[in-house]
């Protein structure tokens, strides 16, 4: 059974890591996205687009080999519709806006102890790519080009979606929030904007669903104008001091 995230255990949840904002980004992304924990992993600064307040869905990372170079790699989204664009909210907008300004600072604070990384092709014995790779730039060459992963650690190391594993041990030890999982902030967000009155196939495109009858079983027209609402609803309800104060990331 999917938990239901209250309002009162995001703020709890926010405060008790408010000097983590990786990992209050990253949730907070995921309670305005509804995207996949490896989609919001996946994400690089080319994905968000400020201007045009949309984050373009694309990718996914996910866990395999482990050995010198690391074990995360790049794939494509979990389904075809998972391919999306993703209206950014006002409260949103300025949490992503503020984390990257907070990051470009640390870049420069930590010079070159800066973690950076770059996609490396894996070809199978016919020659054909078959998957990326995220490996780690150990020395800086124009050959290649960084991949500016959004969500790593101030230092820039990169841990993909195992970067909630332990905030999670917290969650469920010490804040005593059971049987909830990080990946139940999609559920929520559909719960919470489906009673507010938001139809069921915008949210069910918003999520990624390939088909409606995941959410439910018929189809309703939806348009860009329509996702757009459905995520300003969403901004509506959940609004608090905490999550305000927490976007700040000064």
């Amino acid at each position: 059974m999917k938990h239901v995230y209250t309002q009162e255990e995001i703020d709890l949840i926010l405060n008790r890591f408010k000097n983590k904002s990786t990992f209050t980004c990253l949730f907070i992304t995921a309670c305005y996205t509804r995207m996949r924990p490896s989609e919001i992993c996946a994400l690089t600064r080319d994905d968000i687009d400020f201007e045009k307040r949309i984050i373009k869905v694309r990718h996914n990372v996910y866990s395999k080999i482990k050995d010198n170079k690391g074990r995360w790699f790049l794939g494509s989204t979990k389904t075809v519709n998972g391919i999306r664009d993703i209206y950014i909210s006002d409260t949103l907008y300025m949490a992503l806006k503020n984390f990257k300004n907070r990051q470009d600072k640390l870049k420069k604070e930590f010079g070159k102890n800066y973690h950076y990384y770059h996609l490396e092709e894996v070809k199978n014995k016919y020659g054909k790519i078959t998957e990326y790779r995220i490996v780690e730039i150990i020395r800086k060459s124009k050959l290649l080009k960084t991949f500016d992963l959004v969500f790593t650690k101030d230092n820039g190391t990169y841990n993909g979606t195992d970067i909630t594993r332990y905030p999670y041990k917290v969650v469920h030890g010490e804040l005593g929030i059971k049987n909830c999982k990080f990946y139940d902030l999609r559920g929520s967000f559909a719960t919470k904007t489906l009673r507010s009155g938001v139809e069921i196939r915008d949210v069910a495109d918003i999520l990624g669903h390939s088909k409606v009858e995941t959410t439910e079983n018929y189809y309703i027209s939806n348009s860009e104008e329509k996702m757009k609402i459905a995520n300003e609803k969403f901004d509506q309800i959940v609004k608090s001091t905490t999550i305000n104060e927490i976007i700040k990331y000064k």
